[in-house]
């Protein structure tokens, strides 16, 4: 019994000092976390679910705590009964022995050993006591202070309730099941500080200096300057792919990047919504709904499948963002998901669905509203909604969307429709030049580069302008995009159609330059980023082509239909598909 009882408290011991080393290691009532989850309610005083979350957390780590120093408090119990077992076996052990000296001993010698041996056992027993004593001792720290730092108003509640169920879980008999509630806490509560820390890495990740602030990037032109993008990615097998979200409702608009920001809208019958998605970890931050607007239809308008209520590509200026709807709704939000405006500027006569992408400069949103009961270009403040300016003309009904050109050393507005093209003044809407040269139903951009406008159109044509003039430079007839915006450099523009051919027409003479026959639609429009042209077509095949000379670098299929354009920051490129938002970012190795 001696022996087997030494053993046990020897296992004890270690495991009581492994515990207990532990739970001052990972401890949630440790400053950080407990600072931590007082920032994230702090931060989100108005989201209940959050908070509610918090509160859940906050009892979870005060349960776990309480429930691990009553285990300690059980073990040190344990221990002292067997330090008695101990001490009455070697009791009874010794109680009969008797041994005779085999030699004459020295009564002095004899009394000062036995002395020793005893101030060695009171030393040794002293210390013991002492340490069994700091152990109970430690167990008493008084945390509430710590615990007054969680704000909330059932906080209080919270220790209490967590006292309660930890005195229920501590009081059986059962030592096993004290410890299977403690495995089960600390499991849950450890991952839910992992957790905790995989947030605070992820926010201490530098914000993206890259904007992709409207439709195709800033300015609606086609171009951006990151950097670093992946040729190659695998859905399936994840290779290269920082994240995939499901998006809440469908939508075939664009995403839109700011800082850590992704803008995009889904919408169907029962609602129409912005959604704002974490650039680094794809989640969902919030989401604005716009409902409530005065003179908005009751009922949905008539859209075409491949249009649907959510056509729309947001803009942004890293202030506001502003999203418009198939309804003619339009709603601005700040960047923390706070709905600051919305309208409704009259429900789009539209056979297809409204489709126009909006676009910002400064401190206006610029609408292109082009419908069968009329066609009108709204400049809005996008601090209250109120009209800056509107230019109403008789052009028909058009799909396109504005971009803003640098032409003759100024910003001017770009809009295309039919039968036009022409440039206005951001400012206060003064027509620059006005160019009649397209037909029928115009649902392709403009483009522009080097101070040149590129317009093209399905059965029309492809016309290159000069921007300080509006004089035609050429024109030019061989491949002609339905959907697709043309996306031009200072040597080339790239022209994607809905029948599969894909071109370069050399930017100063408009012949072609390199053509490919892909037979396979497009909808999305060709972006240059990093010395390439990104191009997915309808079936969600991507092709990589240069930007120099359009020799194609390399394709493949990513298994998801694609109709909307990428949007790219630094080293990153975020695609929506038909059925997800996902990122494609090159993997460290």
């Amino acid at each position: 019994m001696a022996i087997v009882t030494s053993i046990f408290m020897l296992v004890l011991v270690v495991m009581m000092g492994v515990s207990y080393y532990q739970m001052q290691q990972v401890s949630p009532l440790q400053s950080e976390v407990m600072q931590t989850l007082k920032e994230l309610n702090e931060a989100n005083g108005e989201n209940e679910a959050l908070q509610q979350q918090v509160r859940q957390l906050d009892l979870l780590s005060r349960k776990a705590y309480f429930v691990k120093e009553g285990q300690l408090k059980v073990g040190l119990f344990i221990l002292l009964a067997m330090a008695g077992v101990l001490v009455v076996s070697l009791n009874l052990y010794y109680r009969g022995t008797k041994s005779l000296p085999d030699k004459q001993l020295d009564p002095i010698d004899e009394w000062m050993n036995k002395s020793r041996s005893r101030k060695y056992i009171t030393w040794a027993s002293a210390g013991a006591a002492a340490v069994i004593l700091a152990m109970v001792a430690l167990q008493h720290i008084d945390f509430g202070n710590l615990m007054k730092k969680v704000k909330g108003s059932n906080s209080g509640e919270d220790v209490a309730v967590a006292q309660q169920q930890t005195g229920q879980d501590t009081a059986g008999d059962s030592l096993l099941a004290v410890a299977d509630t403690l495995k089960t806490d600390s499991t849950a509560l450890l991952a839910a500080v992992d957790s905790l820390e995989a947030k605070e890495e992820v926010d201490s990740l530098p914000i993206p200096k890259i904007t992709s602030n409207a439709f195709r990037g800033n300015n609606s032109l086609g171009i951006s300057s990151a950097r670093g993008i992946p040729t190659n990615w695998d859905l399936k097998s994840k290779k290269n792919i920082l994240w995939q979200a499901n998006i809440p409702k469908h939508g075939y608009n664009s995403p839109v990047i700011n800082g850590r920001n992704i803008f995009l809208t889904g919408a169907d019958q029962q609602a129409r919504e912005l959604y704002c998605f974490d650039v680094y970890t794809g989640e969902l931050k919030w989401k604005v709904v716009a409902d409530k607007i005065p003179g908005s239809p009751s009922t949905m308008p008539k859209v075409n499948a491949d249009t649907g209520l959510a056509a729309s590509t947001v803009a942004t200026n890293g202030r506001q963002v502003c999203a418009i709807f198939a309804t003619g709704d339009v709603i601005c939000a700040d960047m923390e998901g706070k709905r600051l405006w919305a309208k409704n500027i009259g429900v789009p006569d539209n056979h297809y669905g409204y489709a126009s992408s909006l676009l910002m400069f400064g401190n206006e949103l610029i609408i292109q509203y082009q419908n069968n009961s009329g066609a009108k270009i709204l400049a809005l403040s996008t601090a209250n909604g109120n009209q800056i300016w509107s230019k109403s003309g008789n052009d028909k009904i058009a799909w396109s969307s504005p971009i803003i050109a640098s032409l003759g050393g100024k910003s001017a507005l770009v809009v295309m429709g039919n039968p036009a093209i022409a440039a206005y003044n951001p400012n206060n809407g003064a027509e620059l030049w006005r160019v009649e040269c397209l037909s029928g139903e115009v649902g392709s951009s403009p483009a522009a580069a080097d101070g040149v406008v590129y317009g093209a159109s399905e059965y029309s044509k492809c016309i290159a302008i000069n921007g300080a003039t509006g004089e035609t430079l050429w024109e030019a007839s061989d491949y002609l995009p339905e959907c697709s915006s043309l996306c031009a450099t200072k040597s080339l523009v790239f022209c994607a159609t809905s029948y599969g051919m894909v071109c370069a027409y050399d930017a100063k003479t408009g012949a072609v330059v390199k053509e490919h026959d892909l037979t396979t639609p497009f909808y999305s429009s060709p972006v240059v980023a990093d010395g390439k042209v990104y191009l997915f077509s309808n079936t969600g095949k991507v092709y990589i082509f240069s930007s120099s000379n359009f020799n194609l670098i390399k394709s493949f299929e990513t298994g998801e239909k694609t109709f909307a354009t990428p949007a790219f920051t630094d080293g990153m490129m975020i695609v929506r598909t038909d059925k997800s938002l996902y990122c494609v970012k090159k993997s460290e190795s």
